[in-house]
């Protein structure tokens, strides 16, 4: 019961730690957990997890970048758009 409860705490506060991360931030850590968690079930599927592990969150690390420069580019286009409407007369 102890090991769970200590368990617990540890979990509580690393994700304590996520609450004021901007969307990039929080993109690159997703993909990070994503790719680690996938690279360590291919890894252990392989025979090596940690290795396995370790590659996935780096390929993670540089999905969830690129997923957030898209995005950025994407609102940056969304915001010059509508500041070009707003200019424009009729």
């Amino acid at each position: 019961m102890k090991n769970f409860a200590l368990a617990l705490v540890v979990v509580a506060v690393s994700l304590g730690g996520c609450a004021n991360l901007t969307p990039g931030e929080q993109r690159a850590a997703t993909g990070t957990g994503i790719g680690a968690a996938g690279g360590a079930v291919l890894g252990a599927l392989g025979g090596n997890a940690a290795l396995g592990a370790g590659v996935g969150a780096a390929a993670g690390l540089a999905g969830g970048l690129l997923v957030n420069s898209w995005k950025n580019n994407e609102h940056e286009s969304y915001q010059r758009g509508y500041y070009n409407g707003q200019r424009s007369q009729y």
